[in-house]
């Protein structure tokens, strides 16, 4: 897993003049992020250290197991740096396990488990079944216009409940929310670098963009 980031190409999106991106390149499907964002014009870095955070102007977290994203994070020394981050301000945008490292409170935690925070938000892992339960379907989000919005949902988390400071952006029909914007901090609990819906990559890349 993490023997093979040394050969993941750093380039990605190279020539191109758009805001310099991070995707966090621990665990997970990074490599699809990395794609779509520099199909979006980005300038693309993939990171697993804290001198490659601090050469990035925002960072996506993508989908994976967060229980091994906080402690490859952790290992790697990435940790405190990002918290840091995100403390500072910087534009990170969370899918699925992401989300989950974004929250401040993380219910059905594996033991010892720690999020990044920063999200005014609880969540709850896992919260439709598992892998084989997965499932697609189309969502409407007012600030990304019409037409909706193809959500894939793979073991994903749901948010059970939203601080003052944190907005919904979109809900399934029966009311749970499923993403959640505060300030710098986006997150959705589906995949859209999956599904070829690349409105919210364009809307993060339009946060790093206004910092």
């Amino acid at each position: 897993m993490t023997t093979t980031l040394r050969e993941e190409s750093l380039d990605a999106g190279a020539g191109a003049t758009g805001p310099r991106v991070g995707v966090l390149a621990l665990q997970g499907d990074f490599r699809e992020h990395a794609r779509v964002l520099a199909g979006l014009g980005a300038r693309v870095a993939l990171v697993r250290r804290a001198a490659e955070l601090a050469e990035v102007d925002g960072l996506v977290i993508p989908g994976g197991e967060s229980s091994v994203i906080d402690k490859l994070a952790r290992t790697f020394g990435l940790a405190e740096p990002l918290i840091a981050a995100i403390r500072d301000g910087m534009p990170v945008y969370g899918t699925c396990a992401g989300l989950i490292m974004l929250a401040d409170t993380v219910l059905d935690a594996s033991p010892g488990q720690r999020s990044f925070g920063g999200l005014d938000i609880v969540v709850r892992r896992n919260a439709f079944g598992s892998q084989n339960q997965s499932f697609e379907t189309e969502l409407a989000v007012p600030e990304l216009g019409e037409p909706p919005v193809r959500a894939a949902f793979i073991r994903g988390p749901v948010v059970e409940s939203l601080g003052p400071r944190a907005t919904p952006l979109a809900a399934l029909a029966d009311g749970r929310v499923v993403a959640v914007r505060q300030g710098a901090l986006l997150g959705t609990s589906f995949h859209p670098e999956i599904t070829g819906e690349h409105r919210f990559h364009e809307y993060f890349l339009g946060m790093v963009g206004a910092r």
